[in-house]
């Protein structure tokens, strides 16, 4: 399912009702959510990756026990939701937790919630406007996140060091990546846009392509098939799992794998890398490791926010990956925007037949030019009778 925004959002008195899912993890409940479904989450600082997957599950409001935005960091989640039209109902507390069951209907009207008509919990209503508000505010915690990013940079470092300086640990693909270009693709962060973007680039350049998680199935929807699949078996379709791709089963410290039932019932084969860092950066090891000459990232982050918003431990993973693996790593933004400024090869040769046709149109109209085409017209009715006698 495509990212889509609501063309019309309700507003701040507006009412919207729909049946109640609940889950205080966000990734369990949008395997459950339908369109017009009501999420009901326990998550400080939604971030983009979850909000996105809210958003896609077309569910008509996200109320949250836990505030939204916290001030630690600017988050992007909630801005997400509300470009969106999804009515945002923030800091309601636990108590709705225990006053609704999954399925019942609940209404939001202004910032009270009702099941009902028995007014069950209130919140604080965000729109654009208090969501701005809180953005801006935040970005004072950025210097406390930080300073606690650089102590999981070095406990990530004292554990993963032979893993990002030597490429201990990394599994040999059985797909060819030596001295080729590998498209890694992520289903965040303006996916959809990115691929449409490389169309042209992954035509000439025939990259591998390696889907993590669900950016294999954003390869998928965008009519590409994927070449290596990087996941943990859960936020992933069995389409994606089942296409033919070489399935690479990223598992943290410990060696548990999350999806290990399902990739049983599947019958998927699979290898598995374990490593602390996030499938993402599991992905650009594998590509290095193997030789490849380019790694081309999509849907990833660039941005300091972006990187704040996969959290501390994920931000750690994140950079030291990226420099561990050096100028090979380039944004599919960057990539996009030289094919969209190259000129191509077919305007070229229009522009030359144009000016080929300009300049015989120039001396057509000159004495020389007027015995020239006499001499073709010559030479066109002799071939021609010259056929005329042959098939006659």
């Amino acid at each position: 399912m495509k990212l889509s925004l609501r063309k019309t959002r309700p507003s701040a008195s507006a009412g919207v009702s729909g049946p109640a899912r609940l889950d205080r993890r966000t990734r369990n409940i949008t395997k459950r959510l339908r369109p017009g479904d009501v999420a009901i989450i326990d998550h400080v600082d939604i971030d983009r990756h979850a909000a996105l997957a809210l958003v896609e599950s077309e569910v008509a409001a996200v109320i949250n026990i836990a505030p939204s935005i916290s001030g630690r960091y600017p988050n992007l989640g909630p801005e997400l939701l509300v470009k969106a039209g999804i009515v945002l109902l923030d800091d309601v507390g636990a108590a709705v937790f225990k006053a609704v069951n999954d399925g019942d209907v609940v209404r939001i009207e202004g910032d009270t919630i009702y099941r009902d008509d028995a007014a069950i919990g209130t919140g604080v209503r965000q729109d654009a406007e208090s969501v701005g508000l809180a953005m801006e505010q935040s970005k004072d915690g950025m210097a406390s996140q930080l300073e606690a990013f650089s102590a999981n940079a070095i406990e990530h470092l004292r554990r993963e060091r032979g893993l990002l300086l030597e490429g201990e640990g990394v599994p040999a693909l059985s797909t060819a990546i030596e001295d080729r270009q590998v498209l890694v693709v992520l289903r965040a962060f303006d996916y959809a846009e990115d691929l449409r973007a490389l169309k042209t680039y992954i035509r000439e350049n025939n990259p591998v392509l390696v889907g993590v998680d669900a950016g294999a199935d954003a390869l998928i929807e965008a009519g590409h098939r994927p070449h290596v699949v990087v996941t943990d078996a859960e936020e992933i379709s069995e389409t994606a799992l089942r296409c033919g791709a070489q399935v690479v089963v990223h598992v943290g410290s410990g060696g548990r794998i999350r999806g290990a039932d399902r990739l049983d019932r599947l019958g998927v084969q699979h290898t598995v890398f374990e490593t602390s860092g996030t499938a993402e950066d599991a992905a650009i090891l594998l590509a290095h490791s193997n030789r490849a000459n380019l790694i081309v990232m999509v849907g990833s982050h660039a941005s300091l926010v972006e990187f704040l918003d996969k959290g501390r431990s994920g931000m750690a993973s994140s950079v030291l990956t990226r420099a561990a693996v050096g100028s090979s790593l380039v944004d599919a933004k960057a990539v996009a925007r030289l094919y969209e400024h190259r000129v191509r090869s077919w305007l070229v040769l229009l522009v030359l037949l144009v000016g080929v046709i300009a300049v015989g149109a120039a001396i057509a109209t000159t004495p020389v030019g007027q015995d020239w085409w006499d001499q073709i017209q010559g030479w066109y009715d002799d071939v021609s009778s010259w056929i005329q006698g042959k098939t006659s």
